[in-house]
């Protein structure tokens, strides 16, 4: 559905107005979209972002300052999100065994086995191939890409 007819408002400044609602809006409608499969493993978006972080790092472990710069919301609070995943059992720290004040966040095989079931329960695809050719998402990541320069 066009946005217009989503937000039930015609009244945009120029299309670059009405691009940034949309993005905002899809943004959204994206998150909605996923949160229900996050809120089945009782995780959070930002905690799933870490996770899948800490997956790629397998078996080595990450630092903050890594996770903090991979991480897609760049507003989060990395520190909070990890206590979170180690009262959960789905993250542990240890001290670095090179510089005592680093500290190494590794993901614990619940952490890797809530992944998997999660990879099998949902893909990103099953909700954009309803209304994206895989060409269409390719162009539209494009143009994401070209938007922010």
């Amino acid at each position: 559905m066009r946005i217009d007819e989503e937000i039930q408002s015609s009244k945009f400044e120029d299309n670059y107005h009405k691009a940034v609602i949309n993005v905002n809006y899809t943004y959204g409608w994206l998150n909605n979209a996923f949160r229900c499969k996050f809120e089945k493993h009782n995780l959070t978006q930002q905690q799933f972002n870490v996770l899948r972080i800490l997956r790629g790092q397998y078996p080595k472990p990450a630092t903050i300052n890594l996770l903090k710069e991979r991480m897609v919301d760049k507003m989060s609070d990395a520190s909070r999100i990890v206590d979170r995943l180690i009262q959960k059992g789905l993250v542990s720290r240890c001290t670095n065994n090179k510089d005592r004040r680093a500290v190494d966040i590794r993901i614990s095989d619940i952490g890797l086995g809530i992944l998997e079931k999660m990879d099998v329960e949902f893909r990103t695809k099953d909700v954009l191939q309803k209304n994206l050719t895989e060409e269409e998402a390719g162009q539209l990541s494009d143009l994401l890409d070209k938007l922010r320069g």
